[in-house]
């Protein structure tokens, strides 16, 4: 099994508090430097970055882990990012996202249910306890990171709307703004994402709103995102505004964009290549240093234990 409590985590697996700390104050010496008039405007300019630093204050201490890997530093976190609607590149989004206004939000859930409705951040945020889990985070341009999401099972507010019977996938919408969104040409926006049923239900995955204990950055897909752990990050949709539930395999952005390279299902494996490099192995993105580790990718991101059963007589090459 590759959930822990928190009392199995070993300590060197914990981002150091002083390395916390000190990410934490070189943001505010830098609002600092600007003068009491300087920081002010900033922040009335960039609203997010105060947002991003407030802690979530009903945190639930008990805490999964994957224990053979070493958490990444925040900063590294928040600043390698894919987040297209922001740039192509991995810098841009914490570049950018600022420009990204988080509150008020609301999330619309619609579709084949009992009770559509539209809720507000503070109602999602207020359905159950947060709770922190550290989970692999693999990225489809083969590099990976450990990160401390904080959040509840998606399957939670599944439950609130009631699907129907007919319901077999659930699809997500993230925000698509051009007022503060860079919205590079040649994608359909906005940005869709869809899960099975079963998948959507399935305990790991998190309906998130932090990491590190902190509220989300923007860069990270403020303020509600998902975060499906066995499959490829752009699964993991960002800065959600819709939840739609449907009886038929949804469309989604990559997949409609490049079939042949990013499949519906892109569960992690290291068996089935992408036409332009090989899965079999991923940099590890868990210090600050210039040279990642490079480490065996493994099936369903290490966590077949949990959801391989879901896939059972699927053929997961043809099913990527």
């Amino acid at each position: 099994m590759l959930l822990r409590t928190r009392s199995d985590i070993p300590s060197s697996e914990i981002t150091p508090k002083e390395t916390f700390e000190a990410y934490k104050c070189s943001r505010r010496s830098v609002m600092a430097g600007l003068g009491a008039i300087g920081a002010a405007a900033a922040m009335a300019g960039m609203p997010e970055l105060a947002r991003a630093e407030a802690k979530l204050t009903n945190l639930v201490t008990t805490n999964y882990t994957v224990s053979d890997r070493a958490t990444t530093p925040p900063e590294k976190a928040k600043s390698y990012n894919n987040f297209y609607e922001f740039g192509e590149s991995k810098s841009d989004p914490a570049a950018n996202a600022w420009k990204m206004k988080t509150a008020p939000w609301s999330l619309k859930i619609e579709g084949l249910v009992k009770k559509p409705q539209t809720l507000s951040s503070d109602q999602i945020f207020g359905f159950k306890p947060i709770e922190q889990r550290v989970y692999r985070f693999r990225c489809v341009e083969a590099w990976s990171m450990v990160i401390p999401w904080d959040g509840y099972p998606l399957s939670n507010l599944i439950n609130v709307a009631e699907p129907l019977p007919s319901a077999k996938f659930v699809q997500f919408l993230s925000l698509a703004d051009p007022k503060e969104m860079e919205l590079p040409a040649g994608i359909d926006w906005p940005y869709t994402e869809g899960l099975r049923m079963d998948e959507a239900m399935n305990p790991l995955t998190l309906l998130t709103f932090g990491s590190y204990g902190e509220t989300l950055a923007n860069q990270q897909g403020a303020p509600i995102r998902v975060i499906v752990p066995w499959k490829y990050g752009f699964k993991s949709a960002k800065s959600i505004v819709k939840i739609r539930f449907v009886d038929k395999m949804p469309p989604t952005t990559w997949n409609e964009l490049a079939p042949n390279e990013y499949g519906f299902y892109s569960n992690v494996n290291p068996n089935v290549d992408h036409p332009r490099w090989s899965q079999a192995h991923e940099r590890l993105l868990n210090t600050n240093s210039i040279f990642p580790k490079i480490v065996p990718t493994l099936m369903f991101n290490g966590y077949g234990d949990q959801v391989a059963s879901m896939y059972a007589g699927m053929d997961l090459k043809k099913d990527f």
